[in-house]
């Protein structure tokens, strides 16, 4: 079934981690990722190659279901980040739904529950996309967003980087208006 949405993409399999792909038809380039398992540093390489041929399949919009993710350690957590920096220069980006309370904290200990979109069901993550995907063609520039780090509004006259005035965090932001770390 997964590999007739992204070819090749149950030649590897792990006990561990059990990853079902979904379409999402109302969205272009939307995937839903379906996860099983745990994530860790055992695992993680397997991982990052299953989403990374999603993402090369042409599915930049992602979301991750992890009411079945048990567990993921630091470096899972890393992966889940490289996929961001991997979709964002695309126009897509990353939504994790239903994720366990023992997973999440590992999101905040680690300070990245502010980075990523978490949504309750599907459809929040379908409407989010509807909104993140239209209308930003004319001009991008000037930009408001939300620090990634500390929730600050921020406001970004043309692309480049720059520092939140509140957090110190360092941002860059490309000329498509997406914001990025560092």
């Amino acid at each position: 079934m997964n590999d007739q949405l992204v070819p090749g993409f149950d030649d590897e399999k792990d006990d561990s981690l059990k990853i079902r792909l979904q379409k999402v038809d109302q969205v272009d380039g939307c995937v839903v990722l379906y996860l099983t398992g745990y994530i860790d540093t055992y695992n993680f390489n397997y991982f990052q190659k299953r989403v990374t041929k999603a993402v090369d399949a042409g599915f930049t919009r992602l979301v991750f279901h992890c009411a079945e993710l048990n567990y993921v350690s630091s470096t899972g957590i890393g992966s889940f980040t490289a996929f961001l920096k991997a979709v964002k220069p695309r126009g897509g980006d990353l939504v994790l739904l239903e994720i366990q309370p023992k997973v999440y904290e590992v999101f905040q200990l680690l300070g990245f529950s502010q980075f990523f979109n978490i949504k309750k069901d599907l459809d929040e993550a379908v409407a989010y996309f509807g909104e993140a995907g239209g209308g930003e063609q004319q001009g991008v520039f000037p930009k408001v967003f939300a620090c990634p780090v500390c929730g600050k509004k921020l406001k970004a006259t043309k692309q480049g980087r720059f520092r939140c005035s509140n957090c110190k965090t360092i941002l860059a932001i490309d000329n498509a208006g997406q914001v990025f770390l560092g």
